[in-house]
């Protein structure tokens, strides 16, 4: 006998209803972005129905936050991608595409009266197999700088090879891991500024050292200063508000009028004196500054900079070795930022602001240029993503190979494990490594090669032997990934792997969906 015991509008799914609605939102979501896998993987086009606003991108991560999503199972997915971006910055669409690959074969287990329990602990066999071939695999040369850079162009290349700056990787490559050595190990990419300027073409891009602000010198200012000492703030410098909201005045004559407008300039010029105090020659505000005090200030010699939006100024005061200032009493207590030149620089037809040997000597700044909006917002996060695995990897030195190496290599190990596993487990463990090795299937797919004929060839040449065979996207066959230089993070594929198991098992132990009433809206 059955019992209703939810609200009027609450629903329920159970057993197989509820696996089937996880399964089916799950493979779609892995099935919408798997196409875009690989270098040559397809662009998806991304459109506001609300602002009309487009993006071109083949990033996963990209892609899955723009997508609204009702089922629950694909959220997760989602989910997983969104933290690979945060962990390691690449691998988003592989990590849900291998998810995906997992739920399909439990599905399938599922239709062979397989508990999801034993999936699961078979699942769980597999995942350590993998990870411990994954790490036997992984090579360290941090001990050799010249490798070591080696690796790190090597790793940006392949990451590259898969976006919108394909064409140019070497160029790319170069100009991202020359960014990230100068953070001397850090993993901060704040130090990095990237600006993004619409013209030319891609290869205009370039590193500059220092920091670049995109705001314009006040009139009649100091074009160009040596040896600043700048003082960031953030801070009113207008002279005819009245700061008290909501107050009027009364007068009863212009005199009384004039007397006003003269206390309030003479208020300002004490605040005025009170900055020249600080023995800076450089003045950098959020807020606007008024003509009055900026006529004050120039007079004083000192550059002047007003409207600095709030990241630039928090960039700004990081890379200089200065801090953001409110008040002035005290200049004693005041820490002034640093820099050896600034000067006015013009990047296609806009000025810009050039602070070159800033305290921080490992800030950089990549200018970005490109045809279009969206050609340099793809360029941002290419160029992002190789940025965040350079990063990760200067920190976790260990390497890879790409190409479906590495992913052939995990299947072929587990495998090999599920000859020791007994009973209904050994299945899921080889479903675990057939999952594995749809990876090097999507990417041949996804170039238009026949998948079946260079899979089996690739699984025969790590049987035979041969544990650096991948696939060769350019020629269609079979080579060396080592010779070829296609090396990717440890750290990734770890993550990937990691986070795309997980993820599978906790949608395979879904046995009940229960959805909440929905909460009314009472009129008041």
């Amino acid at each position: 006998m059955s019992m209703q015991i939810f609200g009027n509008e609450a629903t329920e799914e159970k057993a197989e209803n509820a696996r089937l609605a996880s399964f089916v939102g799950a493979l779609a979501v892995g099935d919408l972005v798997k196409s875009t896998l690989g270098p040559k993987g397809m662009n998806k086009i991304l459109q506001s129905t609300s602002t009309g606003d487009i993006n071109v991108t083949n990033d996963g991560s990209t892609i899955l936050k723009s997508i609204q999503l009702d089922n629950a199972a694909a959220k997760i997915l989602v989910n997983i991608s969104k933290v690979q971006d945060d962990e390691v910055g690449d691998g988003t669409t592989s990590v849900c595409v291998l998810a995906a690959e997992l739920l399909r074969e439990a599905e399938k287990l599922i239709a062979m009266k397989i508990h999801p329990q034993t999936i699961v602990e078979g699942y769980r066999i597999a995942n350590t197999a993998a990870l411990d071939a994954l790490q036997k695999a992984a090579v360290d040369h941090a001990s050799d700088p010249a490798r070591f850079r080696e690796d790190l162009f090597n790793i940006a290349r392949t990451t590259l090879s898969s976006k919108v700056l394909s064409q140019d990787k070497v160029y790319f490559a170069n100009l991202a891991v020359d960014a990230v050595l100068r953070l001397k190990g850090s993993t901060d990419l704040e130090h990095i500024q990237i600006i993004k300027k619409v013209g030319g073409k891609l290869t205009d891009s370039y590193l500059d050292e220092g920091f670049i602000l995109d705001k314009t010198i006040a009139v009649n200012s100091p074009k160009r200063m040596e040896n600043a000492k700048i003082l960031v703030a953030n801070t009113s410098m207008d002279t005819d508000k009245i700061k008290v909201f909501g107050a009027r005045m009364k007068v009863d004559s212009t005199g009384k009028l004039a007397e006003l407008e003269r206390a309030e300039r003479e208020k300002m010029k004490a605040k005025v004196e009170a900055i020249a105090t600080h023995g800076i020659n450089c003045f950098v505000n959020r807020q606007l500054i008024y003509n009055y005090p900026e006529s004050i200030l120039t007079e004083k010699g000192i550059m002047v900079i007003e409207h600095a939006d709030f990241e630039g100024v928090e960039r700004l005061s990081l890379v200089t070795g200065g801090e953001i200032t409110s008040t002035f009493d005290r200049p004693d207590l005041v820490k002034l930022g640093r820099c050896d030149l600034i000067e006015e620089i013009i990047i296609g037809e806009d000025k810009l602001i050039k602070f070159s040997g800033v305290a921080a000597g490992e800030a950089c700044t990549v200018v970005l240029r490109g045809s279009t909006h969206q050609m340099v917002d793809e360029a941002e996060r290419s160029l992002h993503d190789a940025l965040s695995v350079l990063s990760q990897t200067v920190k976790e030195t260990r390497v890879v190979l790409g190409g479906g190496c590495s992913e052939m290599l995990m299947s072929c190990a587990v495998d090999e494990a599920s000859r020791k596993v007994k009973g209904k487990k050994a299945i899921a463990v080889q479903s675990f490594a057939h999952a594995l090795r749809q990876i090097p299937t999507i990417l041949a797919d996804n170039a238009g090669y026949d998948s079946s004929d260079l899979v089996t060839r690739l699984r025969a040449a790590h049987f035979e032997g041969q544990p650096d065979a991948g696939l060769d996207m350019n020629e269609g066959t079979i080579a060396s990934m080592k010779n070829l230089g296609v090396t990717e993070s440890y750290k990734l594929k770890r993550q990937v792997v990691l986070s795309a198991s997980e993820a599978a098992e906790m949608i395979i132990r879904v046995d009940d969906i229960l959805r909440a009433t929905p909460r009314k809206r009472e009129a008041v």
